[in-house]
């Protein structure tokens, strides 16, 4: 007998056995099915329990006939802009693309936000413009906290569902988060440097960021790693270097001015994709005796890791929260599929041994 067929086509996977295994009405499965109001919280999840113990799914044509009635849903994905500078959001656009080219047939229309990560300004205008249009869901990189709260209860008023993606805010309604535990990452990057580090060594934390106190991401790492050193050494090795210009000509005068002053300095923790600017700071400086660990599967940062000047790169997957973050969306308004609330990306460490095997 064909287990795995008997599994898709057996009659008993559907809103019917649902109903009978979680006693009660197929009405009541129904409303969960379609986040509709009238069932207690317990309930929910103990149907929701069912429907992922049976993989039941929605009936994909039904979802196509409803979808035509009610008209185009539209989509607003707010994303900090590519360039030279940030080629880092190539990735996740990349993701992006991917999923918009998948649903494009069921009535979906996605609609792109871009904002100068470098320009608080332009992250509050396209915040602004996504108030005005009022799209049906919306997929938000929250680079800048005070406006992307701002933003998540302008949505929760019109209840229109919000995916956070690379960086999560605290305390804030949201249908789902996708992307790394920040604080783990930085954890992550202290432990590692923890292993490298000598007696006698000092260690120092770099950010370079255009802004910085209110950088969610940066400002995650950064607690993180220092949680590390706080609970199993000391703060006493660190030295921290943070820089507004973002330019290898200010970057490159700030780190020779402090390794001047600071002899002792074994390892240079990056805590965002602008490590490139280091390793390209020690390749002319011909220093090979500093660790550097710093983040992101970027062209120039293998360049660098091939070269020996970066010995560890942080990757978080960033085409897949892309790619995840509007699938959720569409599953969620089109096919009624409930969200995972906290969708973490794994944390992963790639060297000059392992490059050549990841994907983003």
């Amino acid at each position: 007998m064909n287990l795995v067929r008997q599994k898709k086509d057996h009659p008993l996977a559907g809103v019917k056995e649902i109903a009978r295994r979680a006693n009660v009405s197929r009405g009541t499965v129904d409303r969960v099915i379609h986040n509709r109001p009238g069932v207690s919280e317990e309930t929910k999840r103990h149907i929701n329990a069912i429907i992922e113990e049976l993989d039941y799914q929605p009936n994909v044509l039904a979802r196509r006939l409803a979808l035509a009635s009610r008209g185009t849903v539209r989509l607003g994905v707010l994303l900090p802009s590519v360039s030279e500078e940030t080629e880092y959001w190539k990735a996740p656009l990349e993701g992006i693309d991917k999923a918009e080219t998948e649903i494009k047939p069921y009535g979906v229309e996605l609609k792109h936000y871009f904002f100068d990560q470098n320009v608080q300004a332009t992250f509050a205008r396209q915040v602004a413009q996504i108030m005005v249009d009022q799209p049906d869901g919306v997929l938000i990189t929250p680079t800048f906290e005070e406006e992307s709260i701002q933003l998540l209860g302008f949505c929760r008023e019109k209840q229109i569902p919000a995916v956070l993606m690379n960086s999560d805010i605290p305390g804030q309604q949201r249908l789902c988060y996708i992307g790394p535990e920040l604080f783990d990452s930085g954890y992550l990057a202290a432990q590692l440097t923890d292993y490298c580090l000598k007696p006698g060594q000092k260690v120092m934390v770099v950010n370079i960021a255009r802004e910085i106190e209110n950088n969610v991401a940066i400002l995650g790492k950064v607690e993180g790693f220092l949680a590390y050193f706080r609970e199993k050494r000391s703060e006493e090795p660190l030295v921290h270097f943070h820089t507004t210009d973002t330019d290898y000509v200010s970057v490159s005068a700030g780190l020779s001015a402090l390794l001047a002053r600071e002899k002792e300095i074994g390892i240079i923790f990056v805590t965002n994709s602008r490590v490139v600017l280091v390793a390209e700071w020690l390749e002319k400086t011909g220093r090979k005796d500093i660790v550097l660990i710093g983040y992101d599967f970027l062209s120039s940062n293998i360049d660098y890791l091939k070269k020996g000047y970066i010995d560890f790169l942080i990757c978080e997957k960033p085409q897949e929260q892309g790619y995840r973050g509007v699938m959720t969306l569409f599953r969620h308004l089109v096919m009624s599929v409930p969200a995972i609330e906290d969708y973490l990306i794994p944390i992963d460490i790639v060297t000059s041994a392992n490059y050549r095997f990841y994907r983003n």
